[in-house]
């Protein structure tokens, strides 16, 4: 954990005090001390440091100073055809160390149905597996996660009010290279099932704005493969190098 993520509203007069698994981990793994600095964080908002005060049975209090500005928010959306419930679970977390700002888990030809039904999809669930990512990257941006049952709605009616992205890319081995964009350009990536994009669904997304591209002839697992695409998307180059991409499992 390199950033505690705390809650909204739970500094007070610049004072917290941590429990549950928090203050576990304060206490187990990083073995502070009175005196001791932490980096901290409050959800959706400012980073900073805080002072450990004091440390009673399961409790941690903190003496926190904040910074003044609050972390942009990551500049690439993610439009995820929905994987197996077990690569989803394995997904959270890396997504938000990644820096995704809006994840958008949608039904596609190859999805089955019943990875809708998945607990994985619960809030409850997701929520911590998000925090554990940011704080492994130090950041408190949270990941705003939408889920939609139906692709061809989705990308002609909602698309454009969930990402106001300018640059969109679809991952597909059937696309050349990655086009050369600003650094500072909002992306919006589009992910497929395990098995590809169906041809309705390439040429809806090229009807709409994206741009297909690939990373290369191997077959990827859908975690690896995201992971692979953020990262090349995240760097973005004012000159592209050739690369190829084919998100399936």
């Amino acid at each position: 954990m390199n950033l505690l993520l705390l809650e909204p509203g739970s500094v007070n007069d610049g004072r917290a005090v941590l429990r549950g698994h928090q203050a576990r981990h304060v206490l187990t793994v990083l073995r502070a001390v009175p005196g001791d600095i932490l980096r901290i964080g409050l959800r959706d908002g400012p980073r900073g440091t805080a002072r450990v005060l004091r440390l009673v049975d399961d409790e941690v209090e903190l003496a926190c100073t904040l910074e003044d500005h609050v972390p942009p928010r990551p500049p690439v959306d993610l439009l995820l055809a929905l994987p197996r419930p077990k690569v989803l679970k394995r997904l959270w977390a890396q997504l938000a160390a990644m820096g995704v700002d809006r994840i958008m888990l949608t039904n596609a030809a190859r999805v089955e149905r019943n990875y809708f039904d998945t607990h994985v999809l619960d809030p409850e669930f997701y929520t911590p597996l998000l925090i554990e990512g940011l704080q492994q990257a130090q950041d408190t941006r949270l990941p705003r996660v939408t889920i939609h049952r139906q692709f061809k709605p989705l990308v002609e009616d909602e698309l454009d009010g969930l990402s106001d992205a300018p640059r969109r890319l679809l991952a597909d081995p059937t696309g050349a290279d990655r086009p050369a964009g600003a650094p500072e350009e909002r992306i919006l990536l589009a992910v497929g099932p395990e098995g590809g994009w169906v041809d309705f669904e390439r040429e809806l997304l090229s009807r709409h704005r994206f741009q297909p591209f690939s990373l290369g002839p191997r077959t990827l697992r859908t975690d690896t493969a995201c992971v692979a695409l953020l990262a090349v998307v995240t760097q973005r180059p004012h000159k592209t190098p050739t690369c190829n991409l084919q998100p399936e499992t």
